[in-house]
């Protein structure tokens, strides 16, 4: 029992929050922007806890999709779905479970949110298959990793203003930065086998269009900023965000897989950060 516990902890890659970090900061941001402050305990309850459950979820559809390919990759080659110690069954029952309780989270909200909350699973099942049609499944990710921001609006204002899609721009241009960063930790092996991605269609130019995709997140979110009637604490926050991305620079310059790794857990940091100013702008207006 224990064993296959801690394999399906591994699975849903409990053991590494990042991805839950990374898709929660810019979900709970565009919460308190809706709010214009601390938001409805209860929302914030649901979409803390969607955010843990659909991001599980999404760790298990990708494992299932890349089953037949992770054993030929060094850093995925100990999945459970690889090692057998979770059956292909044991994980789709685990998915579906996973998603049905995220749907009743989100039947606690309203209409608008449902229907955006369907639309983002449709988005986050079909991100793992696109790595096998398209040079640019980080493009997919990141309107996955994105729709906690329209989701957020939709739950607390009952409606989407046109600013968001400003947060949600700045945030799906992180998303395709740093995952390029993550790919281009695997790049070696993801040639061999034939999987796609941004940092193989970018090659030598992955730097420089990471550093142009950071910089026009910043811009996003300065707009998005301006748009919402944001203070200093706020744009203090993105001027910290930028060296955070200068330092990222430093760390993928030799290309470096553990290095590029480094580079994109930091960016837990980078969301942090710009959610801290957000809060601390509605504390102190």
């Amino acid at each position: 029992m224990y064993i296959k516990l801690r394999a399906i902890l591994h699975l849903i890659r409990f053991d590494k929050p990042i991805g839950t970090l990374l898709l929660l900061w810019p979900t709970l941001g565009a919460l308190w922007i809706a709010a214009r402050g601390l938001p409805d305990s209860s929302l914030l309850a649901i979409f803390i806890a969607g955010t843990f459950f659909m991001r599980s979820a999404g760790c298990i559809i990708n494992d299932l999709a890349d089953r037949q390919l992770d054993g030929a990759v060094e850093r995925t080659k100990t999945r459970p779905l690889v090692i057998g110690t979770v059956s292909v069954n044991e994980a789709i029952t685990l998915f579906v479970g996973l998603c049905l309780i995220s749907f009743v989270l989100v039947l606690f909200t309203n209409t608008l949110t449902i229907v955006l909350s369907l639309v983002a699973l449709l988005v986050a099942a079909a991100y793992p298959f696109m790595k096998r049609y398209t040079n640019l499944p980080q493009l997919v990710l990141g309107a996955a990793f994105s729709f906690g921001i329209p989701m957020a609006f939709a739950a607390q204002r009952g409606e989407l203003p046109s600013a968001l899609w400003l947060l949600f721009l700045g945030n799906l241009l992180w998303t395709v930065a740093y995952d390029t960063q993550y790919a281009m930790v695997d790049r070696a092996d993801d040639v061999k086998i034939g999987m796609k991605s941004t940092a193989i269609l970018l090659g030598d130019a992955d730097r420089m269009v990471i550093g142009a995709l950071q910089a026009m997140c910043l811009l996003a979110m300065f707009m998005a900023g301006v748009r919402f009637e944001l203070g200093w604490y706020y744009y203090g926050a993105l001027v910290v965000a930028a060296g955070l991305f200068f330092y990222h620079q430093y760390l993928i310059k030799d290309r470096e897989p553990a290095a590029c790794f480094r580079a994109f857990k930091h960016n837990q940091w980078v969301g942090l950060i710009i959610f801290v100013g957000i809060v601390l702008h509605y504390h102190f207006s």
